[in-house]
């Protein structure tokens, strides 16, 4: 791996831009990436905080203007750009010059959940009462605003150990109820909790449930340390980055005292999750994973080099149009049946091992950074309320920006086109079945009984559903085996589980491509795994 990314990009920047337009052309005709021209003038760096901002904009949640909370950033004029939202370069150089900080465009996103929403616009400052990582905090929803309140909507930063190491950790609970349930939701690479809006409202209904979403440690608005790996060996450098987030969970875990918990993750969130229930045996409830990367094995990716090209349908997480995977059946998406020859130029793949990601050349670009980056939010979120999309774009653009951290694990986990070098699908079976404590002379040793995981596609998802399938009839043999070798107590408390659930007019991001049928198959599930603990409970 290189050590001097920047170095990188400026050398093949033009390059970079160009193959990317190109592939875009070929995908998809309902636009491309902006063609850019990068030069040496181009690169210029961040302008200073202490230039003050030219405009404010009109507030997401209200339709007076916004007042900031003392302290916090002013809010820029909304560009002016059409539908698509596919800015021009006097746009993206205007974003780019009046940006908001991470933490204010995470507090704008937070601001559109329903309920939170009202409670905030009532008060004088509405945004000042957003909790979010710009204003940390709490806010309380009653029971006349809120028809499933009251709630508290909580924000915190949680510091761990160690120098640059705190997780951005955003909560819901309901008021007057005894919490006997907690659900953890972690993001995929390159987004943030903020992109779960529409969930955390339609999930925290659930009666005895506390709801936490976090940002992965360097990622979203976590705090951002180096990244670095020691080891020599490839399946070494690949536990060790594993571990570099999944340790960071854990001692979350420890530090909010919670003994087991529900973990819905998606894309990348749901590979780690796998990872996390398997290093940390009797921690898990159930594993709900959102479209997983990672699951099905490809040989290139296990056997060569880190990394090795390969063909992947990863590039339509870049060129799919989510109006229409929200819109249109599977079979009647302009591209059905047509064959995925989508590989990667030898440039692509070198800059993956550089460790220069899409987000370094966001950075890179400076006043183009917010142009370059709504070639991705023009599409990833063309479904949703012009208002919406703005916001989404704002808040995305905020993470691409940000430092590099938690990203340059990827190229240790996964190879280009998202193949993972340690795929799901080879140790599924062990999920719930590891040893918690081990045998000693007097008694005998203590094993999981199984837990259930679900596995949740789009049903326009370019992640590919045969490997849940494949997934699911694993965990399934895994479950036979245990029960003929079992001891009966074991047997008793067998709970092992698998199933493969699709979601309607949804793609790669199907918890916000149709959150509500996404939110009633995760709210069915909280519900079994509420009614299995509190008998697991009862007997003891």
């Amino acid at each position: 791996m290189l050590k001097n990314p920047t170095s990188a990009i400026a050398q093949f920047g033009r390059q970079l831009v160009v193959t990317i337009a190109r592939i875009q052309h070929a995908n998809s005709t309902t636009g491309s990436f902006p063609k850019l021209s990068i030069s040496a003038e181009d690169e210029a760096a961040d302008p200073p905080s202490s230039i003050p901002f030219r405009k404010k904009r009109q507030p997401m949640i209200a339709s007076r203007r916004p007042q900031p909370a003392p302290g916090g950033d002013k809010f820029p004029t909304k560009p002016s750009a059409d539908d698509a939202m596919l800015l021009g370069i006097k746009d993206a150089v205007h974003q780019w010059w009046n940006r908001v900080s991470p933490t204010v465009a995470e507090r704008n996103v937070i601001s559109c959940i329903p309920y939170l929403r009202e409670a905030a616009a009532a008060d004088t400052s509405p945004l000042a009462q957003v909790p979010s990582a710009a204003q940390p905090g709490q806010t309380q929803t009653s029971a006349e605003a809120d028809p499933y309140g009251p709630r508290l909507w909580r924000s915190t930063m949680v510091p761990l150990s160690g120098k640059e190491r705190s997780l951005n950790e955003f909560s819901v609970e309901r008021v007057g109820e005894e919490v006997d349930n907690t659900l953890v939701m972690l993001h995929g690479y390159g987004a943030g909790l903020g992109f779960y809006y529409q969930n955390f409202e339609n999930l925290s209904r659930s009666q005895g449930w506390k709801l936490y979403a976090l940002d992965w440690l360097g990622m979203g608005n976590s705090t951002r340390p180096p990244f670095k790996v020691h080891s020599k060996d490839p399946a070494e450098k690949i536990t060790e980055a594993e571990n570099w987030f999944i340790d960071a969970l854990e001692e979350w875990r420890k530090i909010r005292q919670i003994n087991k918990f529900t973990l819905l993750g998606h894309s990348l969130g749901g590979y780690l999750g796998v990872s996390y229930a398997l290093k940390y045996p009797g921690r898990v409830n159930k594993l709900i994973l959102a479209s997983p990367v990672g699951i099905p094995e490809d040989p290139y990716a296990v056997n060569a080099d880190m990394p090795e090209p390969t063909e992947s349908s990863f590039l339509d997480e870049l060129a799919v149009d989510q109006q229409t995977t929200t819109t249109a059946k599977n079979d009647q998406r302009p591209d059905a049946g047509a064959p995925k020859k989508r590989p990667y130029s030898p440039l692509l793949v070198w800059l993956w091992d550089a460790n220069v990601s899409p987000f370094s050349f966001v950075r890179l670009t400076g006043p183009l950074g917010p142009k370059f980056a709504s070639g991705w939010t023009s599409r990833r979120f063309n479904h949703l309320t012009p208002e919406e999309r703005q916001t989404l774009h704002d808040y995305a653009y905020s993470i691409f920006r940000q430092k590099g951290s938690g990203e340059y694990a990827m190229p240790y986990l996964l190879a280009p086109g998202a193949h993972a070098r340690r795929p799901v699908i080879n140790r599924v079976h062990r999920i719930g079945r590891q040893v918690i404590t081990p045998a000693t002379e007097t008694a005998p040793a203590v094993r999981e009984t199984g837990i259930p995981v679900i596995f949740m596609y789009g049903e326009n998802d370019w992640m590919d559903v045969a490997g849940g399938l494949a997934a699911e009839e694993k965990l399934k043999q895994a479950k036979i085996k245990a029960l003929l070798h079992g001891t009966e107590e074991e047997k008793r408390r067998e709970n092992g589980s698998a199933k493969v659930v699709v979601v309607r007019k949804a793609g790669h991001h199907l918890y916000l491509d149709n959150p509500d049928e996404f939110n009633e198959h995760v709210r069915q599930e909280l519900q079994e795994t509420r009614q299995r603990t509190l008998w697991e409970r009862s007997l003891s």
